[in-house]
C-alpha cells in the first residue's frame, strides 16, 4: 500500500513539474509574439480601488504611488475604502485626499471584509476598468498603463501584475519569500498564461473590466461556507468565477508592484493558513467546472488540488519512517538548484533587488511543516470570518 501511495505522489508531482516547467515553455514557443499581446490604442477610464484596514502610516505611501501613475489625469480616479480601521488609517487617507481631488475616501460602518469594500467602490464608480491595489503596496509608475495595454480583446476580463517583495533583506524568511514570489509570477503560472486562464490573480495589483465585476457581484456577495460569510481568498475566488463565466485572465510581469511579506514565522504561518484555506475551498469548488477547460490545464489543476491534500500524508509517512531529515536534505539540494536558476535570471538586477542562491533552501524545512500542520488546521477552520491581517511591518 505504501509503495502505491508513493507511486501516486510521484506521478502527480511529475505531472505538475512537467506542466509547469516544460508545458509552459512549449506554449511560450508556440505562441511566439502572441504570448504577451498589447494594444496601445486602448486608453479607458480607470478607477484604482484601495481597500484599507489598519495599515497605519503605510497607506500614505500606497496612495501616493498610485496617484503618481503614468496615466492621463482626467481618466484616472482613486477610491480608498476603509473597512472600520481601529487605528489612524482613515485620517491619514483623508489627509492625502485633501492634496489630490482624484482621490476619494469612504468608510464602512463596520468591518465587512475586503471584497465588500471593493464591491462598494465598484458600484460607486463609472470607470471602464477597475484596478485593485492592496493597502501595503507600492505601485510602479507604469504599472497601470501596462495592465491596461493587455486588454486586447473583449473576452479578456482581468489582467494581473507581478507582485514583488518590498522588505527583501530583512532576514532569512523574507529572502526566502523573494525567490518564492519570483517563481510564482515568472515560472509557475506559465501554463495558465499560455491558455490565458490564470486561475489566481492577486488583489495586490489586478485590473478588471467593471462590467464583469458588476455581472458577478451577486455571486461574490453570496460567498459563504456552511452558512457563514467568509473574508479570506477573495482574489482566488473572483479569478475563478471570471474564468468560470467564460472570460480570459492574463498576467504580465511588466506591471510591477511591491508588497511587504511577513518577517516572523508567526506572521508567515498566519498568512499560509489563510492561503491554505483559500486553496482548499477553491480546489473543491472548482471540481464542478474546471474539467471543461483545456484538458492539459484541467489535469494540471486537479493534480495541484490532490497534492494539496495528500502532501501532508506524505510528510507523516516520512516522519513515521524516520526519514524526515533525509527528505529535507534532498529537497534543500533541489531548492539550491532553483536558487541558481533564479540568480541567473536576475543577474542584471541591482544588488539590492536580488537575494543569494541559498536563500530558497530553508523552504525545504518550512514547506513540510506548513503542510503537515496547517492543512489539517485549515480544514477544520474553513468557516473562519477573520481578516487575519498580514503581519507586515508598517513603515
Amino acid at each position: 500500500m505504501s509503495s502505491v501511495f508513493w507511486l501516486f505522489v510521484r506521478a502527480l508531482g511529475t505531472i505538475v513539474f512537467a506542466n509547469t516547467y516544460i508545458g509552459g515553455l512549449v506554449l511560450r514557443v508556440l505562441r511566439g509574439d502572441k504570448w504577451d499581446e498589447t494594444d496601445d490604442e486602448f486608453e479607458p477610464t480607470v478607477t484604482i480601488v484601495v481597500p484599507l484596514y489598519n495599515e497605519g502610516a503605510a497607506i500614505r505611501e500606497t496612495l501616493e504611488s498610485v496617484l503618481a501613475s503614468e496615466y492621463p489625469h482626467d481618466k484616472l480616479r482613486v477610491a480608498c475604502v476603509d473597512d472600520g480601521s481601529s487605528d489612524d488609517s482613515y485620517e491619514i487617507a483623508c489627509a492625502v485626499a485633501r492634496q489630490d481631488p482624484r482621490l476619494s475616501v469612504s468608510r464602512n460602518a463596520s468591518n465587512r471584509g475586503k471584497r465588500y469594500s471593493i464591491n462598494a467602490a465598484v458600484k460607486a464608480s463609472d470607470s471602464e476598468i477597475i484596478v485593485s491595489v492592496d493597502s501595503d503596496v507600492i505601485v510602479e509608475r507604469r504599472a497601470v498603463r501596462e495592465l491596461v495595454r493587455r486588454f486586447t480583446s473583449p473576452k479578456i476580463a482581468a489582467v494581473g501584475g507581478w507582485v514583488d517583495v518590498r522588505n527583501k533583506h530583512d532576514n532569512w524568511l523574507t529572502r526566502m519569500q523573494v525567490i518564492r514570489y519570483w517563481f510564482a509570477y515568472h515560472v509557475s503560472r506559465s501554463i495558465e498564461c499560455g491558455f490565458r486562464r490564470v486561475m489566481c490573480l492577486s488583489g495586490c495589483l489586478t485590473a478588471y473590466r467593471r462590467s464583469v465585476l458588476v455581472e458577478l457581484t451577486p455571486i461574490l456577495e453570496a460567498r459563504e461556507i456552511l452558512g457563514v460569510a467568509i473574508k479570506y481568498g477573495e482574489d482566488r475566488f473572483l479569478t475563478r468565477q471570471i474564468v468560470k463565466a467564460g472570460y480570459l485572465t492574463v498576467l504580465t510581469v511588466d506591471a510591477h508592484c511591491r508588497t511587504f511579506v511577513p518577517t516572523t514565522l508567526t506572521g508567515f504561518f498566519s498568512q499560509q493558513l489563510r492561503w491554505r484555506r483559500s486553496r482548499i475551498v477553491d480546489y473543491t469548488s472548482a471540481c464542478s467546472h474546471v474539467w471543461r477547460l483545456n484538458p492539459l490545464l484541467a489535469i494540471h489543476y486537479f493534480s495541484l488540488a490532490v497534492l494539496t491534500v495528500i502532501y501532508p500524508i506524505g510528510v507523516y509517512h516520512v516522519l513515521a519512517a524516520h526519514r524526515f531529515f533525509a527528505a529535507v536534505l534532498v529537497h534543500a539540494q533541489l531548492l539550491v538548484l532553483f536558487g541558481v536558476f533564479y540568480r541567473w535570471q536576475v543577474r542584471r538586477h541591482p544588488a539590492g533587488e536580488r537575494v543569494g542562491v541559498l536563500s530558497y533552501a530553508p523552504l525545504a524545512m518550512v514547506l513540510p511543516v506548513t503542510f503537515a500542520l496547517l492543512t489539517p488546521l485549515a480544514l477544520f477552520t474553513l468557516d473562519s470570518t477573520s481578516w487575519e491581517t498580514r503581519f507586515a511591518p508598517k513603515r
